[in-house]
C-alpha cells in the first residue's frame, strides 16, 4: 500500500551518508522528533510545524556515517505520547497489515514504514513501550537498549530518565546491525555508558553476531503476571513460541513481578511530570507557534500553547503539573517513584533466577482507527508489559511471535543491564 493512503511520513526528504560504512546502500526512515540538520523536524504537533534544527541528532550522525540513506521523517504520536499514532498532528498513520488498524505508537510510523517496504530500517524512541509496541502491532523486531547505551542527544525530550532511542527492522538481525551502528558512549550525552566498563565479562562480538539462534542450556523466565491479563488469542500464539524455544534446547521457568501491578501508575505519574518541565520551554518565545503580542505575556503563552499542542499533550502536560505541585509532589512523585525502586528490585531478582524474561509484548491485538482515542485510560493501560523495562531502564526486544485472527503477534525478551546480546540471541531463535 503506498505511503499516501498510510501517511508514514510526516517529510519526505533524502539524507545521503557517506560512500562507504556497515549500512551503505540500506535506506533508513528516522522517527520525527530525532534532529536533521536542515530537515523539519516537527515531533508530529503543530507547535513545532515550520522548526528546522541546526544540527544533527547523534544517531543521525552515525547513520550518515555508517552510510545509511535517510529517506524521510516518521510520523508519531505528538512529543510521543501516545501508543496508536492517532494523535499526530498530520494525521493518523495506519497499519500496513490492515489499513484500518493502528500500527502501534509512538513510533507508528517508523514501524510502519519497515513493514510496508518504505524503508529497509527505522529508528524510533520508546519512552514506555513505544518502538516494541508498534514492533509487535506491524510484525517487525524493535529494540529497546539500556538506558545509556544510545546517545540521547539531539532527541526533543519527553521523559528524559525514560526514553531511549532504538532501531527496529524486519530481522533481529537487521535491527542488531542498526543498534551496532548507533550505540555507544557520546560526549554530548552525559548519561551514555561504555557497556565494557559497566558490566564484567562483557561479551566479544557485535549485537549482530549475536543473532546466531543457539538458546540450548538458556532459561527463560516467563513472567506469569505479565501473561495472565493478556488476550486469550494473543497468550496461546505466546505459549506457542515459548514452546518452540523449549523444543530448541531453553529452560523455561516461571517467575513473579509482584510490583508490575503498580508499574503503570508510577510511569505515568513520573512521565507526565518530566513531560510537564520539559514543555514548558514551548511558549512562543523561545520555541513553537506565537500566541501574538496583545495582552499580557501570559495570554500569549496560553494563546501559544492552547493553539500549538493536541488534547493528549495537553492533558498529559495539566497532570504532569497537579503531580508536581506544592502538596503533591510527595502524594504522587516521590510515591512513584519509590515503586520505580521495588520494580528495578523485582527485576534484579527475576534475573538471577533466568538470563532473560519473556512476556507478549502487548496484552491485545491491534486495535482498529478511531476505537481508542475516547479512552485514555484503556489506552495507558495497554503498557502494561513495556512500561516497567523502561522503569528498570534495562534492554528489551519484541519479535514476531506469530499470528492471531491474522493479525502479528510479539514476543517480548528482557535482560539484564547491557544484556543486549543475551535478548538478540534468544529472539533470533524465536525467528527461527
Amino acid at each position: 500500500m503506498a505511503d499516501a493512503d498510510l501517511n508514514v511520513f510526516v517529510t519526505e526528504e533524502r539524507i545521503e551518508g557517506e560512500d562507504d560504512g556497515p549500512l551503505a546502500g540500506k535506506t533508513v526512515a528516522v522517527k520525527d522528533n530525532l534532529s536533521t540538520e536542515g530537515v523539519r523536524t516537527t515531533c508530529g504537533s503543530a507547535m513545532l510545524d515550520d522548526y528546522v534544527p541546526p544540527y544533527d541528532a547523534t544517531v543521525v550522525r552515525r547513520l550518515k556515517g555508517a552510510g545509511a540513506t535517510i529517506v524521510g521523517k516518521a510520523n508519531m504520536d505528538e512529543f510521543g505520547m501516545g501508543g496508536t499514532t492517532e494523535t499526530s498532528a498530520y494525521g493518523p498513520t495506519r497499519n500496513p497489515v490492515d489499513p484500518e488498524r493502528v500500527p502501534g505508537g509512538s513510533s507508528g510510523g517508523s514501524a510502519a514504514a519497515v513493514a510496508a517496504g518504505e524503508a529497509d530500517l527505522a529508528l524510533g524512541t520508546d519512552t514506555g513501550g513505544s518502538v516494541r509496541n508498534p514492533a509487535a502491532f506491524c510484525g517487525v523486531v524493535g529494540i529497546k537498549p539500556t538506558y545509556g547505551l544510545v546517545s540521547r542527544y539531539g532527541l526533543v525530550a519527553y521523559a528524559n530518565s525514560l526514553e531511549q532511542v532504538g532501531p527496529l527492522a524486519p530481522t533481529v538481525e537487521g535491527a542488531a546491525a542498526l543498534l551496532d551502528a548507533v550505540a555507544g558512549p557520546d560526549e554530548r550525552d552525559g548519561t551514555t555508558r561504555d557497556p565494557t566498563e559497566a558490566v564484567d565479562d562483557y561479551p566479544d562480538g557485535s549485537y549482530a553476531d549475536a543473532a546466531d539462534g543457539d538458546v540450548d542450556g538458556t532459561t527463560i523466565g516467563v513472567v506469569s503476571d505479565l501473561v495472565e491479563g493478556a488476550d486469550e488469542a494473543v497468550v496461546g500464539a505466546f505459549e506457542d513460541a515459548i514452546a518452540d524455544l523449549e523444543s530448541q534446547g531453553a529452560e523455561v521457568v516461571d517467575v513473579s513481578l509482584e510490583s508490575v501491578e503498580h508499574a503503570v501508575q508510577a510511569y505515568y505519574v513520573i512521565a507526565m511530570s518530566e513531560a510537564s518541565s520539559n514543555l514548558a520551554r514551548y511558549d512562543g518565545v523561545r520555541y513553537g507557534k506565537s500566541g501574538g503580542y496583545e495582552g499580557n505575556w501570559n495570554d500569549a503563552f496560553a494563546r501559544a500553547r492552547e493553539e500549538g499542542f493536541g488534547p493528549e499533550v495537553k492533558r498529559r502536560i495539566l497532570l504532569g503539573t497537579y503531580a508536581l505541585s506544592a502538596g503533591y509532589h510527595d502524594k504522587y512523585y516521590k510515591k512513584a517513584q519509590d515503586a520505580r525502586a521495588w520494580v528495578k528490585q523485582d527485576f534484579d531478582e527475576a534475573l538471577s533466577e533466568a538470563d532473560v524474561l519473556a512476556t507478549p509484548t502487548m496484552p491485545v491485538l491491534p486495535p482498529k482507527v478511531g476505537d481508542s482515542l475516547d479512552d485514555p485510560l484503556s489506552l495507558y493501560l495497554m503498557d502494561a508489559n513495556t512500561v516497567p523495562v523502561n522503569l528498570a531502564n534495562l534492554p528489551a526486544i519484541s519479535v514476531p511471535a506469530g499470528e492471531a485472527e491474522g493479525l502479528p503477534v510479539g514476543l517480548q525478551l528482557v535482560g539484564p543491564k547491557f544484556g543486549e546480546h543475551d535478548i538478540v540471541r534468544v529472539a533470533s531463535a524465536v525467528e527461527n
